[in-house]
């Protein structure tokens, strides 16, 4: 299952599923790999956690282009 990860709070990192239900996963920070950033789609593969890096790119690629389109009138 996927997961982005939303922020970092006292030692743990609030995941977010990537498709719903919404609801906020705690992880403790130092079981994510050390190059984890916010933002970051991360996989889990058993026991272990994987950052996705095309995943990640290609969602801040989506957030990018739908934040930096102009504004339609009215």
């Amino acid at each position: 299952m996927e997961y982005i990860v939303d922020r970092f709070e006292e030692g743990f990192a609030l995941l977010e599923p990537s498709e719903g239900p919404f609801r906020v996963e705690q992880v403790p920070r130092d079981r994510l790999p050390a190059e984890t950033r916010e933002g970051d789609v991360i996989v889990r593969e058993g026991e272990r956690w994987r950052v996705d890096a095309a995943a990640t790119a290609a969602r801040r690629e989506r957030l990018r282009r739908r934040f930096s389109a102009p504004k339609r009138p009215g």
